[in-house]
């Protein structure tokens, strides 16, 4: 009886095993079946790589200078009498700015105006006697050294009079103004300031063995922060023929038009020389390129084959597709997009969005990239 019994459990610990066993061998079957079926294919963003013609540029930064630009000072003390601008007008070639007081200077012109007038009337007259040897000749050289030497303090009192007051020396746009009337002013003293911003130029250096690239007349691009999507056309107009012995760099001159006067002088200019040559290259979006230590890499849509070396086609007839990762080599990057030297050829898909979901051999799916701009044609060449 006992030993039936012991049979009993040991039939019913065995079937619970086989059962749990059982269900164990489903479970790890049905995991091998998901893990074995084919994944569908990942979306990934992707464009074609485009032949374009690229022209190489020199980049460089300087600063923006006025055609003409004075700090408008006075050479003498005195008081203001008169101030004749406004702070921001645009003043003409010889139109009066400043006055100052000059009645002491005016009184003193009246006196060795009429000092003058006697000392010529005497010098015509000695003129006359010395002749007819009524005077001597050394009296006669008084007189006329008297009306030189009058001559001269009217030209003296003519030029510390026109000192008395400040004229624009060029056409342009004047500063705020920093006097008032009856200010007192030492010599010196800073008005306001005078800038000519009809042109500008830009300055700014480049190495020394760039120097061999740079011809007169050659165009570059200058762009500011004020206008960040504004660029503007200028041309080398000068190049320094010295090299700087510290920085072993050569200074440039540009100038560039600035008929709405949007650009100011003093402003930090980006600058970019458009280099001789344009070339053809295959160009690619940065956000094709994946940069790593040792290599940088894209991800090509390439049609995946069978067995027998034939594309592989879905059911609706469209060729598969599968993830490539291919190593290039990359040149200058501009404007969002970068020059593939090596490693890809024009026409082919790279993806642009959704690389850190690919594995090399992933299927994917191809949608155009929304996020890339229109371009024309050959954006990258000067015209």
């Amino acid at each position: 009886m006992l030993r039936r019994r012991m049979l009993i459990m040991l039939g019913v610990v065995l079937l619970i095993v086989l059962i749990l066993g059982g269900y164990k061998a489903f479970s790890i079957y049905q995991q091998v079946q998901q893990f074995s079926a084919p994944k569908p294919p990942i979306s990934v963003a992707a464009t074609e790589a485009r032949e374009l013609s690229w022209q190489s540029r020199l980049p460089a930064v300087g600063s923006l200078k006025a055609l003409q630009g004075v700090d408008l000072s006075l050479e003498t003390p005195g008081t203001v009498k008169l101030v004749q601008f406004e702070s921001g007008q645009q003043v003409k070639l010889g139109q009066p700015l400043l006055q100052l007081d000059r009645d002491v200077e005016t009184a003193l012109l009246g006196t060795a105006q009429a000092d003058l007038g006697l000392a010529q009337v005497d010098f015509n007259r000695g003129s006359q006697l010395v002749g007819s040897q009524a005077i001597s000749k050394g009296e006669y050289d008084r007189l006329n050294a008297q009306y030189l030497r009058t001559k001269a303090v009217v030209a003296q009192l003519k030029g510390s009079l026109d000192k008395k007051s400040i004229v624009a020396p060029f056409s342009g746009t004047i500063g705020i103004r920093q006097v008032d009337v009856g200010e007192y002013l030492a010599s010196g003293t800073v008005i306001a300031t005078l800038q000519d911003l009809s042109s500008l130029y830009v300055d700014f250096s480049v190495p020394e063995q760039a120097l061999p690239k740079l011809t007169l007349g050659q165009q570059a691009l200058v762009s500011v922060a004020a206008y960040p999507e504004q660029t503007f056309t200028a041309s080398l107009s000068a190049i320094n023929p010295k090299v700087d012995d510290a920085t072993r760099n050569v200074l440039i001159r540009a100038t560039l038009a600035n008929p709405d006067g949007k650009l100011l002088p003093g402003m930090f200019a980006s600058v970019q020389v458009l280099l001789p040559n344009p070339r053809s290259e295959v160009v690619v979006p940065q956000s094709a390129v994946t940069y790593t230590l040792y290599g940088n890499s894209v991800y090509v849509a390439t049609p995946k084959l069978g067995e027998d070396g034939q594309p592989v086609k879905s059911a609706d007839g469209q060729p598969e597709l599968i993830a490539e990762r291919r190593f290039i080599e990359t040149g200058e990057r501009r404007d969002g997009l970068v020059v593939i030297g090596k490693g890809l050829k024009v026409g082919e898909q790279v993806v642009t969005a959704g690389q850190l979901k690919l594995t090399q051999g992933a299927a994917i799916t191809l949608s155009p990239d929304k996020t890339l701009k229109a371009e024309p044609s050959s954006p990258l060449s000067a015209d």
